[in-house]
């Protein structure tokens, strides 16, 4: 999925719209700093959220990146004390998604783009437009790691590229409270110890079953490279249902979505 630089102005018109179904709210003096957070996207005034989307939001290193629900951007941001500037020239994705989606997406746009100030309350992001209503909120992004399973969508094969898990099989990690992670390999099942705090992540060496599996072809190649990829692993991040844990120079090692309800 590539990024193309594309304005967001044509979001802009919905931020009137949204701010006249606000009440309207002065602003809090409790602005922390953004750099480093990321959020999930709990509320968007006068509107209910269309189920099964999840939009998020995070602050890194002067950028201002996520989902609108269906497209990623990734764009600039500048705050000086609570003022919150995020640039209208971006990058975003091209998919299409359902109307009722698309028209959320847009909503959360406009959203970004209608901020004036932020502010923190009751630990959830308030954006809030120049006449002091608040236009988006959102909740904390858990980066916790503990009861939490998920599903493999890709890993790195070792030859510099990070490709799909064969048709046919499935990848799976499960991170208990006691330090254990553990899964299906896509043939034979594994467990091992791995060890995060923040955003650093660590496995230990892996033990699994020993079954032959002939079948789809490659599995076997699968299995050792996901294996592989998972020892170098150095840091985790949780971006709504989705994660990336990735090398210690940056490069993407395993992308995962989350199973449901966990």
């Amino acid at each position: 999925m590539h990024l193309r630089a594309r304005p967001f102005a044509t979001s802009i018109a919905v931020a009137g719209l949204l701010a006249a179904a606000c009440t309207s709210m002065a602003p809090a003096a409790d602005s922390p700093t953004l750099d480093g957070t990321a959020w999930v996207l709990s509320s968007l005034p006068g509107r209910t959220l269309v189920p099964g989307t999840t939009a998020t939001l995070q602050f890194e290193g002067g950028r201002a990146a996520g989902s609108d629900g269906c497209n990623r951007f990734s764009t600039s941001y500048a705050v000086d004390g609570a003022t919150l500037k995020i640039s209208p020239s971006g990058a975003m994705t091209q998919m299409a998604c359902p109307p009722a989606i698309m028209e959320q997406a847009r909503a959360v746009m406009a959203s970004l783009q209608g901020a004036s100030t932020y502010r923190v309350d009751a630990g959830q992001l308030q954006l809030v437009g120049a006449d002091g209503a608040v236009v988006a909120s959102f909740a904390p992004q858990s980066q916790a790691l503990a009861g939490t399973s998920w599903r493999v969508t890709g890993y790195n094969n070792g030859r510099q590229a990070v490709v799909s898990v064969l048709t046919g099989t499935q990848l799976t990690m499960a991170f208990a409270a006691d330090g254990r992670v553990s899964g299906s390999a896509g043939c034979n099942n594994y467990s091992g110890t791995y060890t995060a705090s923040g955003s650093s992540l660590r496995f230990g060496p892996a033990a699994a079953t020993r079954m032959m599996c002939a079948q789809p072809e490659g599995v076997m190649e699968q299995e050792r490279q996901f294996l592989q990829a998972l020892e170098t692993v150095a840091t985790v991040r949780q971006e709504g249902e989705r994660a990336e844990l990735r090398t210690a120079d940056g490069a993407l090692a395993v992308s995962l979505d989350k199973d449901a309800g966990r």
